[in-house]
């Protein structure tokens, strides 16, 4: 009887699984396996909130695996060793799995393929969690997209709903002893805000096709303009079951299909707003692919000679623990603590405040981000993280200082958002909330800090040291 190994990575779902469908049409039997391997990842390997979404999310597929009549076996150890292992011990002949599009990936994936290869083992990689894979899409003689809008336009030609894939059903389930318990591979992470992770999100592909329907009938038809507002439920909240390939672009653009003949013509704008969101992923991914140092250095290698302030943990510590003095910063801050995720306008804010209010370079802020978001995702963070820079490709340009008081009066104008993380604020007069420091006796009453910096000085400081960048 003919066995496959599914080998499982960020692709923890049954539906609209490429590599799934693939191995259970050629073979009779088949096993899925996860093995934990975040040694392999390098200096980038998960941080403690993508390890409590694992956890989670693991528990589920193993769940909906065994309703199925099926196993999902666990593994930890070099990939390849523990590949070879379960095809001695299955008697597989095969494995297949979904491409990642992280540099140590494709290089650990390409070796782990090669040396299957040379043994006899037939070895199949799938896409499966992209609207395309990140080759296919090149100017034919000027190389990769380093722009999103022309990036876009030519995606998004390309683009046609199909039906998602059905989950997968094999003639037979393999299962077989010795897998690992799921706590040993000690993905809950010993933080203080793991509760707060908990009472936010429900990880699982089931419950990312909750959310989806939920974002469907409830947002998407404001989600043009809702999505800046910070205070509003406006967004999908999907970036973490995305990135864990708990539910498919596909299955996104799918979904949205069905409903546009019967949309209104806001939804039908908030449908065009969100696809183009998932476009910025999707070059995010095309970015890290053709360019993969920049998740460690400067796209715009002029930004190797700025003058970066010194580095200073209790600096960095204020900004981390939403203690700047700057509201609309902090409250992003303390959301992020809180739950794991912060809206992505306020991400913006955020990080401008951090590498052009403080100038401290952004892969500080990169690798916090990395630990505390359960959507932490390495090619959305390079792009964010050097984009507000202006490091980066299509970069915001370095002039453009994110100024937290007109973001906070333009998406936050009532300071609910303000109000529901800095609770200290919440009793002072309307005219301070986002403007705390106008009194400081009243500052010094709610125990609120005073600004880390000058917003007006600091914003002056850095584009004085952005002009002394040498010239292209």
């Amino acid at each position: 009887m003919s066995t496959a190994l599914v080998w499982l990575r960020r692709d923890l779902r049954l539906s609209d699984h490429p590599a799934f469908v693939a191995a259970c049409a050629a073979h009779e039997c088949v096993l899925p396996v996860y093995i934990h391997s975040p040694h392999e990842e390098g200096i980038w390997a998960p941080g403690a909130a993508s390890r409590w979404w694992l956890h989670q999310s693991l528990q589920a597929l193993g769940r909906a695996l065994a309703e199925r009549g099926g196993q999902l076996y666990l593994a930890a150890g070099d990939a390849l060793d523990e590949l070879d292992r379960l095809l001695a011990q299955s008697g597989a002949r095969a494995v297949y799995w979904t491409r990642c599009y992280e540099p140590a990936l494709i290089e650990r994936d390409s070796r782990v393929k090669a040396e299957l290869r040379k043994r006899g083992i037939i070895v199949e990689s799938q896409p499966g969690n992209l609207m395309l894979e990140p080759w296919r899409l090149n100017r034919s003689r000027q190389g990769p997209y380093r722009v999103f809008t022309p990036f876009w336009r030519r995606l998004a030609s390309q683009l046609t709903p199909q039906r998602p894939l059905p989950a997968p059903r094999p003639r037979q389930w393999l299962t077989i002893p010795g897998g690992l318990p799921l706590a040993a591979l000690e993905l809950q992470p010993r933080i203080p805000w793991a509760g707060g992770l908990a009472a936010t999100w429900r990880p699982g592909e089931a419950n990312a096709r909750a959310r989806l329907r939920h974002f469907c009938e409830r947002a998407l038809a404001d989600y043009a303009a809702g999505r800046d507002r910070p205070a509003e439920p406006g967004t999908s909240r999907l970036s973490p079951h995305l990135h864990f390939g708990e539910i498919t672009p596909r299955q996104i653009q799918y979904e949205l299909s069905q409903r546009a003949g019967r949309a209104g013509s806001s939804e039908r704008e908030g449908m065009e707003a969100y696809l183009r969101e998932l476009g910025w992923r999707e070059f995010a991914h095309h970015m890290l692919f053709h360019f993969p140092g920049t998740c460690e250095r400067n796209f715009n290698r002029r930004f190797d000679a700025f003058r970066w302030a010194e580095a200073d943990a209790a600096v960095l510590r204020r900004w981390q623990r939403g203690l700047t003095g700057v509201p609309l910063v902090d409250a992003g801050m303390r959301e992020l603590w809180s739950s794991g995720w912060m809206h992505n306008r306020v991400r913006m804010i955020a990080a401008s405040f951090l590498t052009k209010n403080l100038r401290v370079h952004w892969l500080h802020g990169a690798r916090w981000f990395w630990d505390t978001l359960v959507d932490a995702d390495l090619a959305n963070n390079t792009l964010g993280w050097q984009w507000v820079a202006g490091s980066g490709a299509d970069a915001a340009p370095y002039f453009r200082v994110f100024s937290p008081l007109t973001q906070a009066a333009r998406f936050d104008p009532e300071a609910i958002y303000l109000k529901r993380w800095l609770p200290e604020l919440a009793a002072l007069p309307a005219r301070l909330l986002h403007e705390p420091w106008r009194d400081p006796a009243a500052l010094t009453r709610c125990g609120y800090p005073q600004p880390m910096v000058d917003l007006k000085a600091s914003r002056q400081l850095a584009l004085e040291a952005f002009n002394s960048l040498p010239r292209d």
